[in-house]
């Protein structure tokens, strides 16, 4: 029941406090590592090297601490500090709500403010309304994949230590993944793990969100036909599997200005789309939760026999 309960307490409470994050802890040590490391292949697969071995050790101790917990205070004591363990390695009210305010900004330079601040990490200064609106779309879309399909998917297929190298690894990505001349090479070793890590979860979400479609009242078929034709144009081989299934299922174009287009034959997005998006996130977030809940209940039940 502890991936339940983790679910539970994202819808709802969201995000525990900065200074208890596990995720801002490896933040705090990966901006530290790069300070202190030359830009360099090695030094940058090093530092990630000894930051997966710490965070993995501490994750097998607190599972060991929660094997002791289950044989002396039972089930539910465990299921309940194994949610509370596990809450912080993925996120999905926050990532609603980051989409949230970006949309109710008063004006089109708050909007472009609130994307900065909470979903990109591109110049948006000069972005138009529909450019906003697909950026927010896009990240959404993404981030589906990355902040809440695949931790979930690694907490059932490999419990803590799993869920918390994942995060590790992605949290990386995004802070080292960049191809500019300070990280070209230095988080090259980041860049390519996330990929290797999320190849079955992009493609897992963007599956679901074809699926799932007509319950949003969008369309299954175009999404599909969407995400088979487009999903290699951008330049990450994940990025593009979900925003290209939301591009078809939405109906609109998506694009990052000189890197790609995708659904090109569409109009640009508007806020509705971006409500449409988050409906239809909101939906395949559920049907995750729910689906990978179970199928961890039924495991333990097969371990257990």
């Amino acid at each position: 029941m502890a991936l339940l309960l983790a679910w539970l307490l994202d819808v709802g409470l969201g995000e525990p406090p900065p200074y208890f994050h596990p995720v801002v802890w490896m933040g705090s040590y990966l901006r530290t590592a790069r300070r202190l490391s030359p830009p360099t292949f090695t030094a940058g697969a090093a530092a990630w090297l000894l930051g997966a071995t710490v965070v993995l050790a501490i994750a097998f101790a607190l599972q060991a601490v929660l094997v002791w917990v289950s044989v002396h205070a039972g089930a539910g004591v465990t299921a309940l500090l194994t949610a509370l363990a596990l809450k912080p390695l993925f996120a999905w009210r926050a990532l609603r709500q980051a989409a949230e305010t970006v949309i109710e900004a008063p004006d089109l330079s708050g909007a472009r403010r609130m994307l900065s601040w909470h979903l990109v990490s591109r110049d948006t200064t000069d972005l138009t309304a529909g450019e906003v609106h697909a950026a927010t779309i896009e990240s959404v879309a993404e981030n589906l994949s990355d902040s809440l399909v695949a931790p979930l998917l690694y907490y059932v297929l490999g419990g803590l230590p799993l869920a918390a190298l994942y995060r590790f690894a992605n949290t990386a990505d995004a802070m080292w993944g960049y191809r500019t001349p300070e990280l070209e090479k230095f988080g090259k070793w980041a860049a390519r793990t996330d990929d290797v890590l999320n190849l079955i979860p992009s493609r897992l979400t963007a599956l679901l969100l074809c699926l799932v479609s007509p319950l949003a009242g969008l369309d299954a078929r175009r999404a599909w036909r969407v995400w088979r034709r487009d999903r290699k144009l951008t330049a990450s081989p994940n990025a593009g599997q979900p925003m290209s299934a939301m591009s078809g299922a939405l109906g609109v174009n998506l694009s990052k200005r000189g890197y790609y287009v995708l659904g090109a034959e569409f109009r640009e997005p508007d806020v509705r789309d971006v409500r449409r998006a988050l409906r239809l996130c909101t939906l395949v977030a559920w049907l995750v939760a729910l689906t990978l809940s179970g199928l961890s209940i039924l495991l333990q039940f097969v371990i257990g026999a």
